[in-house]
């Protein structure tokens, strides 16, 4: 099991990265198999989208090759461009606010980085600070993108990857674990204590606008696609607190392969608000701490070293 949103067969991942000259940001292409219906759940009150009014789940959802994850507030979604003129079809896309983080606020993604992430898909990927989450916060430590998943008896499936980009903490200061680790598969988040938890806060910048923009996808032929996008962005309330915010943009991308009958739709939605959760935890726990001349982003690992060092990344 790679626990991974790639356990649904045929979905692929991909990523472009930029880091370096001023840049510190990237793309995420997420691709499905034909016939996958996919619709979203967008919330708060500062989205970054493209195309999401042709998946309104009024009509059930819609067809598509696959949806775009990208860094560059609204200017990024260009890079919607490049992932539809390699796939050959329209590609919904969502962006998250990481204008300036390397030092130049001019350095974001575009057609070229949505090109080359769609190149890239395959069913093995990286995880933390690469393609959307490379520029990612949360609150004032470094976020980034995560990967899980969780398989059902009958053979469902249900599998996300999530960028933490979020205003609110996804983080205990109590105890320094994460909100949504206690949702953890057997040896996925161990419970772990440390002398650590009182680690000093870092004097970080306070960026305007956030955001978690992700994919839910799953294998179950479900009655409410919608429903699988609104359990995941339950999972996105779990690890994230407060959330959904004025200056939150968080979007989530729910598609079905449709493979597989779901004897209890009940279980699938469920399944979808843990696994998206977990999703958001691995991209903070996979993130790195770094420097640019914007300033010093700090990660978990170096705030919570202890607590970081049971982090078994799988």
């Amino acid at each position: 099991m790679r626990n991974s949103i790639t356990e649904v067969a045929g979905v692929l991942v991909g990523h472009a990265t930029r880091i370096g000259d001023g840049a510190l940001t990237g793309t995420t292409a997420v691709l499905f198999p034909p016939g996958t219906l996919s619709t979203v759940d967008v919330r708060g009150g500062a989205p970054a989208t493209r195309d999401t009014a042709a998946l309104d789940p009024r009509h059930g959802g819609r067809e598509v090759r696959g949806v775009v994850l990208t860094g560059g507030s609204a200017y990024g979604l260009a890079a919607a461009d490049g992932a539809a003129r390699e796939l050959g079809s329209f590609v919904p896309a969502a962006a998250l606010f990481d204008l300036g983080r390397g030092g130049d606020f001019h350095a974001r993604p575009g057609p070229e980085e949505g090109a080359e992430a769609v190149r890239a898909a395959g069913v093995e990927f990286a995880q933390g600070n690469v393609g959307a989450g490379t520029g990612a916060l949360n609150a004032t430590m470094r976020g980034g993108l995560g990967t899980a998943s969780a398989t059902l008896p009958g053979g469902v499936v249900v599998g996300a990857v999530a960028v933490l980009n979020a205003v609110g903490p996804s983080v205990d200061p109590d105890t320094g674990l994460p909100f949504a680790a206690h949702l953890g598969l057997p040896g996925e988040f161990p419970a772990y204590q440390g002398d650590d938890l009182d680690a000093a806060r870092i004097a970080g910048h306070a960026p305007p606008f956030n955001t978690v923009i992700g994919v839910i996808a799953t294998n179950a032929r479900l009655p409410r696609l919608f429903a699988l996008a609104n359990a995941a962005q339950d999972g996105l309330a779990t690890a994230v607190r407060p959330a959904h915010g004025l200056t939150d943009g968080d979007a989530v991308f729910a598609a079905t392969t449709g493979t597989h009958d779901a004897a209890d739709p009940d279980e699938v939605l469920a399944a979808a608000r843990r696994v998206f959760a977990r999703a958001l935890v691995h991209g903070l726990l996979r993130a790195e701490s770094t420097t640019t001349s914007w300033g010093r982003l700090a990660a978990y690992r170096e705030l919570y070293p202890r607590t970081a060092a049971e982090y078994r990344g799988n």
